[in-house]
């Protein structure tokens, strides 16, 4: 699926975005994370921190790569969806491939 440059709002947060990113591809790059998402690579690794800080990211270095794990089980935060996990979001929005 093409991404679209309409740059108006859209109904997922970056932190969601990034986290589906990281859903698709656990070891990806932070540079390819911002290239999808459309965001800078140091509002990328912002973001990872706050998920991380959060319980959603659990980093792990391996050699000069990162892998990140996302804590399936962990709710959402706001209190209209918090009633569901974040497995729940990766599921909703996963592409067939």
């Amino acid at each position: 699926m093409p991404i679209d440059t309409h740059r108006g709002w859209t109904f997922l947060s970056n932190h969601g975005h990034v986290l589906l990113c990281i859903a698709r591809n656990p070891d990806a790059r932070v540079r390819d994370i911002a290239a999808q998402v459309g965001i800078t690579d140091r509002a990328v690794q912002r973001i990872l921190a706050e998920l991380e800080e959060a319980h959603v990211l659990v980093r792990e270095r391996r050699g000069r790569r990162t892998h990140y794990a996302i804590e399936a089980t962990a709710h959402l935060r706001h209190p209209l969806e918090a009633h569901r996990s974040v497995s729940d979001l990766v599921r909703l929005v996963e592409l067939d491939e």
